[in-house]
């Protein structure tokens, strides 16, 4: 941290009185009580990239505790300067419960100790940890009253700043894998449980498949989760090495993700395809920056260059005689390269049909399970699906892409009525468009991280 920009004793004095008018300001304003959250940070560097993600963190935990206890806020405002990043909240809320807020926040985890969240009343006067009789703070490095550490200085500043780094980025690395999990598991959730798909497990039959239901889609959902944030730790591990590498570290994670599938689903294949495309889209957020996730083409894109050479890599030396899966005969026979092709090139398919119809879908008051159903079929004429052909032939594949677009030319939304009735024609000829429904998952995971205002 002592590379960044250093500030002196008069610019902190500044800082510190310049705080103090803004918060006389809000309490004046507004005659509420004042949350005021800064970060405790030791030297001359109060601010630079990695404790401004820490700040971000105290903010998204701070938010989800008011929200949690349906706190609601008067007025927000943040302030990144120099001098440190300043956040203020105003509430119409005892100071003594919101203390006892911010007290669990600084002690849930290490980097609360680095989290300064002062609570005033209405009236300025502020809120103590002894006012609710709680024990003071401790020190960062020894666990003795931090108070007592900083007057005598018992620690040097190089090892505080050692100590500071090692926690954030610690916190910052476990908060976007577990956040980039969520993400992901939601998203499988969200496809499986939307309702009516044609040829596909949803909500109320079992689609063209015999071997499995809702349920086992829950089965298999709920192991899944460890594999996502695993492959959101390697991208942030390995995102100073090529995009390559990093698609390559997580291969054998996929590998053992699917034997936790079968294993949970009793030998049954239910995310196989998701396993592959939500195992890169979180390793591609644990390569980027989290201010990236909302932008669905900076993701997409760094995708396509973690799969750069992925279908010339997997398909070398392939020839009739040992080629064995579906995908495999296909490109063989007809050079269709099926999810590999469309990942290499960042999910064509996904970003100019899937995620603009669901958002499109939203925008004209559907709910997201119809904007989805829509999602769906539109993928499913973007994107060559493998599965589709290879439960059938190419004809028929042609000639139910074609259909498709006739009908979604007339109404790009379909009623339940018209849904179901594919559902029918699909089952009759044993159609299941398994491949577009992982696409949709994929777009319904970006959509999520773009409507999250956590991120923002």
């Amino acid at each position: 941290m002592n590379t960044e920009q250093q500030i002196t004793l008069s610019q902190m004095l500044i800082a510190r009185e310049r705080r103090a008018q803004k918060q006389q300001e809000l309490l004046k304003k507004y005659h509420a009580s004042l949350i005021c959250f800064t970060m405790n940070i030791a030297g001359p560097v109060k601010n630079n990239p990695l404790i401004r993600q820490g700040f971000s963190l105290g903010n998204r935990y701070l938010k989800q505790k008011l929200s949690a206890q349906k706190i609601k806020c008067i007025h927000q405002e943040i302030i990144d300067k120099v001098t440190g990043n300043e956040a203020y909240y105003v509430t119409d809320t005892d100071p003594k419960v919101l203390k006892k807020l911010t007290v669990e926040i600084e002690d849930a985890s290490p980097i609360g100790r680095l989290f300064d969240l002062d609570v005033l009343s209405s009236e300025g006067l502020k809120t103590e940890r002894t006012d609710l009789g709680l024990a003071p703070r401790i020190c960062l490095i020894c666990n003795k009253p931090a108070k007592e550490c900083a007057r005598s200085r018992t620690h040097t500043v190089e090892q505080l700043q050692s100590t500071i780094r090692q926690i954030l980025t610690r916190a910052i690395n476990e908060s976007d894998s577990k956040d980039a999990a969520s993400y992901a598991l939601r998203a499988i959730l969200h496809e499986a449980c939307t309702t009516p798909k044609p040829g596909l497990v949803d909500r109320l039959d079992n689609g063209s498949h015999k071997d499995m239901d809702i349920f086992t889609f829950m089965d298999s959902a709920s192991v899944l989760w460890p594999y996502f944030g695993s492959c959101a730790r390697l991208g942030r591990q390995t995102a100073s090495l090529s995009a390559t590498e990093t698609f390559f570290a997580i291969r054998k994670e996929g590998r053992k993700a699917e034997e936790d599938m079968v294993g949970a689903t009793g030998g049954v294949n239910t995310h196989k395809g998701a396993i592959f495309t939500m195992g890169i889209l979180c390793a591609a957020l644990g390569r980027l920056d989290r201010k990236s996730w909302k932008k669905p083409e900076i993701i997409l894109q760094e995708c396509a260059e973690m799969t750069k050479g992925l279908t010339a890599h997997d398909f070398a030396g392939l020839t009739i005689k040992n080629a064995r899966t579906a995908g495999q005969k296909l490109y063989l026979k007809y050079h269709i390269t099926g999810v590999r092709g469309q990942m290499e090139e960042g999910l064509p398919a996904v970003r100019y049909t899937g995620l603009p119809a669901l958002k499109a879908g939203v925008a004209r008051g559907l709910s997201l399970n119809e904007a989805g159903c829509g999602a769906l079929l539109a993928l499913m004429t973007a994107a060559t699906d493998t599965n589709l052909i290879a439960r059938s032939n190419l004809r028929t594949w042609q000639e139910t892409i074609s259909r498709l677009k006739t009908l979604l030319a007339e109404n790009p939304y379909p009623d339940t009525e018209t849904l179901q009735q594919l559902n029918q024609e699909f089952i009759q000829k044993n159609l299941s468009p398994g491949g577009s429904a992982d696409l949709l998952a994929v777009c319904y995971l970006l959509y999520f991280l773009e409507q999250d205002s956590l991120l923002s």
